[in-house]
């Protein structure tokens, strides 16, 4: 700083230049106002920093306590966690033996389900080895009852039995068998029954026309039946007339020729002649008997033994014996076909099946 007062003159100005007149210094204005304005800057800039300070010391007392907050949290949360690991340790043990007692219980399951496929296994064997001994006695217990009881259903449902359960077996030598019942099925389903009620109705009307049959020696009924319808004219209405038509009608009775093909015939007795009747009812009664029983063996025998009593000691040539010889034939015609199914060929196989099934191996 240049320490020459400032009003000293110019070295450069003239030396006969008059020295100007001395005047008073005015007071340095501007140094001052420039301090007045640094200090006015440094009180401002004072204030600003104690705002920001204060700002930041609220903004960091803000962030203490929230630090507090979350480390309160954060220690509540921990213990919370801790609580929850040690019931997630104890639920994971409680799981672990649970576990393990279910894969106990599973193996001892394995163990069971290999028994039982085992035995399933044995009881299949068994069944297909006993399935031809089983169908069998089914088959047999079904015709005895068809035979007892007049339908074919019985044998029917067998049938179908034994058809669904060969159909389930696997065993080859089974295979004749089915074939067999196929058959046997369709024949029954295409047997026709008798009419049995039909059949004793009518052994019934024979049994009540059995006391009106003339017998071979039965002269004046014989005479009465035979009489042609037209000699029998009216008779006449004066007591004359009817007088003479009676007697000539005795005194036709009293003289007859007839040709007696069979003698023994004309020969019984009154008592023979009852026990003739009484036997053709006897057969008639055993043939109603063997249709009811389902014995059509029997039942055909008996018609046959009346048939032929009816043919030796009965008068041919009277209406009422070929009405019921006519009865008779028709009755024996209906009885030869009341024959029920059987299953013959079905039984047959099944004994083969049975023969072939208890045969050992080694010995075949």
């Amino acid at each position: 700083m240049n320490s020459e007062p400032m009003n000293a003159p110019s070295p450069e100005a003239p030396a006969s230049a008059p020295p100007p007149a001395v005047e008073p210094a005015p007071a340095p204005v501007a140094p001052r106002r420039g301090l007045q304005f640094n200090v006015l800057a440094a009180w401002l800039l004072a204030a600003v920093a104690i705002m920001v300070s204060v700002l930041l010391w609220q903004k960091v007392d803000g962030i203490q306590q929230q630090l507090a907050r979350q480390s309160a949290e954060a220690g509540n949360n921990a213990v919370e966690a801790r609580a929850l690991a040690r019931q997630a340790e104890e639920t994971a043990r409680e799981t672990a033996a649970r576990v393990a007692a279910l894969e106990g219980k599973v193996s001892d399951m394995s163990a069971y389900r290999a028994q039982l496929e085992e035995l399933v296994q044995i009881v299949t064997r068994a069944r297909d080895e006993n399935l031809a001994t089983d169908l069998e006695a089914a088959l047999r217990v079904a015709q005895d009852q068809t035979q007892l009881t007049g339908s074919v259903e019985p044998l029917l449902a067998a049938l179908r039995t034994a058809e669904r359960r060969l159909g389930r077996s696997t065993d080859p030598r089974l295979a004749p068998v089915a074939r067999a019942v196929a058959k046997d099925l369709e024949r029954v389903k295409a047997a026709s029954l008798p009419d049995t009620a039909g059949l004793l109705a009518r052994i019934d009307q024979l049994l009540h026309q059995a006391d009106d049959l003339p017998l071979a020696n039965d002269v004046g009924r014989v005479g009465f039946e035979s009489a042609p319808r037209g000699s029998a004219g009216q008779p006449p209405e004066s007591w004359w007339g009817r007088w003479w038509h009676l007697s000539l009608a005795e005194a036709r009775d009293l003289l007859r020729v007839r040709r007696v093909e069979r003698p023994e015939a004309s020969m019984l007795s009154p008592e023979q002649a009852f026990f003739v009747r009484e036997n053709l009812k006897l057969r008639l009664q055993g043939a109603r008997l063997g249709l009811l029983a389902r014995q059509y063996e029997a039942a055909r025998a008996d018609l046959t033994a009346a048939q032929m009593a009816l043919g030796n000691w009965f008068d041919p040539a009277s209406r009422r014996t070929q009405a019921a010889a006519t009865l008779l034939q028709q009755i024996q015609g209906l009885t030869k076909t009341a024959e029920l199914p059987r299953v013959q060929n079905t039984l047959a196989a099944l004994s083969d099946a049975v023969t072939a099934a208890d045969t050992p191996a080694g010995s075949r």
